[in-house]
């Protein structure tokens, strides 16, 4: 194409070189991703087929990456706003 020779002479050899190895890591770690996002589906599949609540699974997965703290804050702050419009 003719604007590559242009666009070449923006980065030197040793910079097309970087981009290119970036970009190629990038994408071996997207094609990681995936499968390591279907393992995932799988697992939750199996928990599921074990007579588990999956919605609630994720959300003891997502609890758990909370600091202890943080989410005893939010637990408190949950239950004030819940008696404060009449809900507890």
């Amino acid at each position: 194409m003719a604007g590559d020779d242009a666009h070449s002479d923006v980065l030197n050899q040793d910079a097309q070189g970087r981009l290119r190895t970036i970009v190629e890591r990038i994408e071996r770690l997207e094609q990681e991703k995936a499968e390591v996002m279907e393992q995932i589906k799988e697992v939750f599949s199996e928990a599921k087929g074990a007579g588990f609540d999956v919605k609630i699974l994720r959300k003891v997965v997502r609890l758990r990456k909370q600091d202890r703290a943080k989410r005893q804050e939010e637990e408190a702050i949950l239950d004030l706003y819940l008696s404060a419009i009449g809900e507890i």
